[in-house]
């Protein structure tokens, strides 16, 4: 008998031998049988015949290939992330919520306020700069103030790296603590007169040299790595490792992660600079000509004294302490003659407000004529004066409405003078007037021929 030929269509796999022709089909269901089994003459045939089987089925199953692909799945897509997770945080969030904060503020609506920055006579200064959401407006305030210096004793217009002079403060917070086995300060905030001292070890660069913001970040944000470094420095009190070299090194390392490398050179004009050779050949800016006024009652007058707040991590006691007509007096005086100046002091008052963009003291709080030097230490001591702010005073309204009073403009780096909006020229300024400059401001540090004649009483 002649075998018919499988059909194709339906059947993959056949078995043919003289004494039977098997086939089956794709889905292995069932068998064909064209010829019968005529005899089998020993099992050994049919042992030939199951392992021919299996054979023969284990081929057919191999032509079942299976295919994968790549797929590409949009964040935030998917019935888990779209369904159930934004079920349970808004439960979550539901759960979490609090009471909105309030707080008692002066209520300066209505009020004839000198918030108009044309009413003010002013010396340069660039345009205002975001410190994001880093604690160094020590670093901008004080930066910013030495550029209308470069302006007013060499006639250039430049923009230095604030975080460059952050950078290396950090590094020497690190030091001390180190050295001192844990014995010292470390967190974001300095005094404006750190610069001075900065400069003087490692140089300054240009701002495009070094901005701090990698990654596409636009605005700065240091509390991760300064909580990374913190969490580093803490564990050496643990291992012992009192290592400054080892120490500085990690540090380095985790900056350089989250603001990048400072750079050893860089080109302005054509030229190469070095961050010392910047300072010293181009801004040419002496840090020894800039001195730090103070004034408050807990240590002598008409001498220099330590400003015992956190901030002076590193105890400086070159402060200029004067009596506060005095202090006042000089702050006048340098502004009217041409001078800017880095001041600090507290912004957390009631009459500060975020919506005017004015720094007034409320009579509620004390009357004009009661601001002396005792109110002033007395707030001092008990803490509701506090050194949370540094800032650029960079002019002057003078006896305003004739009233007796003179206003100042100041220029600031944070979110808080920045709420009225991009659009309004006061973006990025506040006004303070005299009063509180008297009751609320510590110091300030300026050039040394602006306050000559006050230098010349200390001993």
């Amino acid at each position: 008998m002649t075998p018919q030929q499988p059909d194709n269509r339906q059947y993959d796999c056949f078995l043919h031998n003289p004494k039977k022709l098997i086939f089956f089909s794709k889905n292995l269901k069932s068998l064909i049988y064209i010829s019968p089994l005529k005899k089998i003459r020993n099992m050994n045939k049919i042992l030939l015949a199951v392992g021919l089987f299996s054979v023969v089925t284990l081929n057919c199953l191999a032509q079942n290939v299976s295919k994968g692909k790549i797929i590409t799945e949009d964040k935030g897509k998917g019935f888990y992330i779209e369904s159930i997770l934004k079920d349970v945080t808004a439960v979550e969030e539901k759960q979490a919520e609090k009471e909105p904060y309030k707080r008692f503020v002066m209520d300066q609506s209505g009020m004839d306020l000198p918030n108009n920055l044309a009413l003010y006579k002013t010396v340069w200064s660039n345009s205002t700069q975001s410190q994001g959401n880093a604690g160094t407006c020590w670093s901008f305030s004080t930066t910013s103030f030495y550029e209308s210096e470069v302006l007013r004793l060499q006639n250039k217009k430049v923009e230095i790296s604030e975080i460059y002079f952050a950078y290396c403060e950090y590094i020497e917070k690190a030091r001390r603590f180190i050295e001192k086995r844990g014995n010292s300060a470390f967190s974001e905030g300095s005094e404006g007169n750190a610069l001075a001292r900065i400069m003087k070890m490692y140089g300054a660069v240009p701002d495009e040299s070094f901005t701090g913001l990698i990654d596409g970040r636009k605005f700065h944000s240091h509390a991760k790595m300064v909580e990374e470094m913190t969490a580093f420095l803490n564990s050496l009190k643990t291992s012992n490792a009192w290592n400054v070299e080892y120490g500085l090194e990690t540090i380095k390392s985790i900056m350089n992660h989250y603001i990048g490398i400072p750079p050893t050179e860089f080109v302005v004009d054509g030229k190469t600079f070095t961050p010392k050779t910047y300072l010293k050949d181009y801004l040419k800016i002496n840090p020894d000509d800039y001195v730090e006024i103070l004034s408050y009652k807990q240590e002598p007058y008409w001498q220099q004294v330590e400003y015992k707040v956190t901030d002076n991590w590193w105890h400086n006691k070159e402060y200029y302490n004067v009596p506060l007509d005095d202090f006042m007096d000089a702050l006048k005086k340098a502004i009217k003659s041409g001078y800017t100046m880095s001041i600090g002091g507290d912004v957390s008052e009631s009459g500060f407000s975020r919506e005017t963009n004015c720094a007034l003291i409320p009579d509620y709080d004390i009357p004009s004529a009661y601001i002396n030097e005792d109110a002033r230490q007395f707030r001092f001591s008990n803490e509701t004066t506090t050194d949370d702010h540094g800032m650029q005073l960079i002019g002057y309204l003078e006896n305003y409405k004739g009233a007796g009073k003179d206003w100042f403009l100041i220029k600031d780096s944070s979110s808080g003078s920045r709420n009225v909006g991009s659009a309004n020229p006061n973006f990025g300024y506040y006004f303070f007037h005299e009063d509180y400059i008297k009751l609320k401001m510590m110091g300030f540090t300026v050039h040394k021929d602006a306050v000559k004649d006050l230098l010349k009483k200390f001993k």
